[in-house]
C-alpha cells in the first residue's frame, strides 16, 4: 500500500474565520459569502400586485434601497410608511436577495404599505458601526420628505402618511431598527416614528439565559458571530448588541407609542426577545408594546417559508400593528 501523504494547501487558501452558516475569509483576504447572495430584478409581482424598484440613496457610499408599494393605490390616498432592515448577521443578504424581496411583498400586499428595504453595507468589510449609520442615512432620507421639502422621491412624495412611519427589520436589522429609534433621541428626525417591529432581534448577552443554557453549542456560535462583526471590550454586553445592558440607553427613552416583538418557539435568540420585552413593560417607558410568540418555528422561519400557515399568521399580526 502506498504511503499516503497530506495534501499540500497553499497559504492563500487556508481559511482564517470560518462563520458558518454565512461565510469564510481566507488568508489572502477572500471572503467567500455562503448564502444570502442571491439577486432578483425588481419591477411587478404577479403574485401580490406589489410593483419594487431601486434607487441609490447615498452616491458617495453606494447605500441603496428596494422601494416597494401596492401596483394601484387610490387617488389621494396615503400608506404608512415602513422602513425594513434585513437580517445576516450584518454579514450577508440585500434587498435584492429573492427570499427578502418575496418576503417583502407578502408584507407590503398584507399591509398595504410603502416600504423602503434598506440595503447597508456588510461586515467585514465595514465592520460596526457601519451598518447603523447606513441605516441612519436612508432613515434621515426617508425624512427629507416630510415639511422640509427637499425629498424627491414620488412613492413618498405621493404616497405616504408620514404619521404613521414604523421602523421594522428581522434578527440584525431588528437590532438596527431599535438603535435608529435611540439615536433618533439625540439626533431628531423631523419626522415622527409610529413604532418599531422586532422581528427575531439579534439580542444577547454575556450571562446565558434559556435557551442558551441548554444548547451550548448554539450559544457559542452566535458568541463567535457577534465577536467577528464588533470586537468589543463590552462583548456580548455591548449595548449595539444588548439593550439590556449597564450603560445602555434607559428603555424610558424610547420615543415611539408602540412596540411589537415577535419571537419563534425554536429560535436560540427567543429569551432575550422575550426579555426585552418582558423588561419593557416593566419600564416606565409609556407606549404600548405587544409580543406575538410564535409556535413550532426557527429563527427567521418567515423569511424561507413566507407561504407556511406560521408565516401568515405573523404577516396579519404585523399588518393589524401597523394599521391599529
Amino acid at each position: 500500500m502506498d504511503k499516503a501523504f497530506p495534501t499540500e494547501v497553499s497559504s492563500e487558501s487556508e481559511v482564517v474565520h470560518d462563520l458558518p452558516p454565512w461565510l469564510r475569509v481566507y488568508k489572502d483576504g477572500k471572503i467567500e459569502r455562503l448564502s444570502g447572495c442571491g439577486v432578483c430584478a425588481p419591477g411587478l409581482d404577479s403574485q401580490t400586485d406589489v410593483l419594487s424598484k431601486d434607487v441609490v440613496i447615498v452616491q458617495e457610499t453606494g447605500v441603496s434601497a428596494r422601494l416597494h408599494r401596492p401596483n394601484v393605490i387610490p387617488k389621494g390616498q396615503k400608506l404608512p410608511l415602513v422602513l425594513y432592515f434585513h437580517g445576516g448577521a450584518y454579514l450577508i443578504s440585500s434587498p435584492w436577495d429573492p427570499t427578502y424581496h418575496n418576503c417583502v411583498n407578502k408584507l407590503v400586499a398584507e399591509a398595504k404599505v410603502v416600504l423602503v428595504s434598506v440595503d447597508y453595507r456588510k461586515a467585514p468589510e465595514h465592520p460596526l458601526p457601519v451598518a447603523f449609520d447606513d441605516s441612519w442615512d436612508v432613515l434621515k432620507w426617508a425624512a427629507l420628505h416630510t415639511s422640509s421639502g427637499a425629498g424627491s422621491e414620488p412613492w413618498l412624495l405621493d404616497n405616504v402618511d408620514f404619521n404613521r412611519v414604523f421602523l421594522a427589520g428581522d434578527s440584525a436589522g431588528a437590532s438596527i431598527a431599535y438603535q435608529l429609534v435611540i439615536r433618533n433621541k439625540t439626533e431628531k428626525l423631523m419626522m415622527k416614528l409610529a413604532g418599531i417591529i422586532l422581528i427575531n432581534p439579534y439580542f444577547w448577552g454575556n450571562e446565558p439565559i434559556g435557551a442558551e443554557v441548554t444548547n451550548p453549542f448554539l450559544k457559542a456560535l452566535v458568541d463567535k458571530w457577534w465577536a467577528f462583526v464588533c470586537p468589543s471590550d463590552k462583548g456580548n454586553d455591548d449595548p449595539l448588541v444588548n439593550p439590556l445592558a449597564a450603560g445602555a440607553p434607559p428603555l424610558e427613552q424610547l420615543e415611539c407609542a408602540k412596540i411589537l416583538v415577535s419571537v419563534s418557539e425554536k429560535d436560540i435568540l427567543r429569551d432575550r426577545g422575550v426579555l426585552f420585552y418582558e423588561s419593557l413593560k416593566k419600564s416606565e417607558w409609556k407606549g404600548k408594546a405587544e409580543l406575538i410568540d410564535v409556535k413550532g418555528e426557527d429563527h427567521v422561519f418567515h423569511i424561507f417559508n413566507p407561504d407556511c400557515e406560521n408565516a401568515i399568521y405573523l404577516f396579519k399580526g404585523l399588518a393589524a400593528f401597523i394599521n391599529a
